[in-house]
């Protein structure tokens, strides 16, 4: 439940001011004012308690977007239709900057009294608010479009509008993926998972049904007969690898009553972009680099380091934009580098050596030799350190994650499976992948 919504330039201006409820008053908007944009120090936190009244806000470039309230709310629902809000906007007009909110304050206060009534959240679907919302304002809808944005609106599929024709059908189908590592100084996996999202683009004609298949354990194994009790087992019953998904979110165009009862991920998809799924495995993680330290002092005034880089997938795939940064301690004076592959450079100001490798191919080896030079300090504290950070992107998902199948029907329109163009893309990318040295 939420009292007021207001938005603020970095001066502390009021662009947008949309009260909802008799509790908030002006004042509300001068305190948020005082005690946040103009704090003497910087503020933190994201949740602001002045005077009994609850301010949450969330920043993009130099707007401030804050959701007052005197109620005792959920935070987190708070945050979320927050970000929604800033979703809705980019889609309507773009970059959130000050002279588009401007621009658009007509636009953005029709959007609030759609979006929230009496401070209760409504319906944040862009694609359903641009049916009856456009860049000039409200269209004049006949009969028949008002029951169609009904029904949308309060209907089982508001993410997607009737009508909808395209020359070509395409599918575009991303697997993105996330690798987190933490890795001890012998080699050790401390821990590791991945976090990963199937993106896609839809440019399907009409009200098509997608079946969307992949390699989850319970998924292919229930092909079998009944479900293994063994969990960590790596392959399926047919012999084909399986990856094992801790924990997985779907958008909310999936049927989810046809995941548990058949394990077939079914849908009617959004028209554009959208987040098919998301989830989370921390099971037979391909770990697509493993980083080899060696760290020698040599006195007080020097340090040697050596840094083996190894690429742990096919020699026919190509690791891209390969970053490495290795700290230094903080007396360093100057630094003498080899690297046998790529380019290498001290940079005082981060405190690291940081090595960019354009390219590598699967199964390679390449190392980074360093010697630091040291000044003397008083200071008896031992330097403490810190782990080896690292950057890639690779054209394979390091879970095991494979999209078995995609099938799309249309029974309405004259265009089966085989007329639709398909395209399916893996890219793993590091997280936080580090290692001890």
């Amino acid at each position: 439940m939420i009292g007021g919504l207001f938005v603020y330039n970095h001066k502390g201006e009021v662009l947008i001011s949309r009260v909802y409820r008799d509790d908030i008053g002006r004042n509300a908007v001068d305190a948020f004012r005082v005690n946040v944009i103009h704090a003497r120090q910087q503020v933190r936190s994201p949740v602001t308690n002045i005077a009994r009244t609850s301010f949450f806000h969330i920043k993009r470039a130099n707007i401030w977007l804050a959701a007052v309230t005197k109620q005792n709310v959920n935070a987190a629902m708070v945050f979320e239709f927050l970000l929604k809000i800033i979703e809705v906007m980019q889609s309507y007009f773009g970059k959130i900057s000050e002279e588009n909110i401007k621009n658009n304050f007509v636009l953005i206060y029709e959007l609030l009294d759609e979006i929230l009534d009496f401070g209760y959240p409504q319906n944040t679907d862009s694609g359903t608010l641009k049916t009856f919302i456009t860049q000039q304002g409200i269209k004049s809808a006949t009969k028949e479009e008002q029951m169609q944005i009904t029904s949308q609106v309060t209907g089982q599929i508001g993410w997607r509008r009737e009508g909808i024709k395209y020359r070509r059908n395409e599918l575009f189908l991303d697997v993105l993926e996330y690798v987190n590592l933490l890795m001890s100084p012998q080699g050790q996996v401390l821990s590791a998972h991945v976090a990963g999202k199937v993106v896609m683009k839809s440019y399907l004609s009409g009200m098509p049904e997608c079946k969307f298949g992949i390699n989850d354990k319970i998924v292919m194994e229930s092909k079998g007969r009944g479900l293994s009790g063994n969990t960590e087992a790596e392959t399926s019953r047919s012999g084909k690898p399986v990856v094992v998904i801790d924990d997985c979110q779907f958008h909310q165009c999936v049927k989810l009553s046809k995941f548990e009862t058949e394990h077939s991920i079914s849908f009617i998809p959004p028209d554009g972009e959208f987040e098919l799924m998301r989830y989370r495995t921390t099971k037979d993680i391909s770990l697509p680099f493993r980083v080899i330290p060696l760290v020698r002092e040599v006195g007080r005034t020097k340090m040697e380091v050596k840094v083996v880089l190894k690429s742990n997938f096919k020699p026919s795939l190509l690791g891209q934009k390969i970053e490495v940064k290795i700290p230094t301690p903080l007396n360093t004076s100057g630094v003498q580098l080899i690297c046998l592959k790529g380019k290498a450079k001290y940079k005082a100001s981060e405190n690291a050596i940081v090595w960019k490798i354009k390219r590598m191919a699967g199964m390679k080896e390449t190392q980074l030799s360093a010697e630091i030079e040291l000044l003397e300090t008083d200071t008896k504290k031992k330097w403490t350190r810190p782990p080896i950070s690292m950057n890639f992107e690779v054209p394979f998902a390091p879970s095991g994650f494979k999209v078995r199948y995609l099938k799309v029907f249309e029974p309405k329109l004259n265009y089966s499976d085989h007329d639709v163009v398909k395209w399916v893309r893996y890219i793993g990318r590091s997280g936080l992948y580090e290692t001890r040295c």
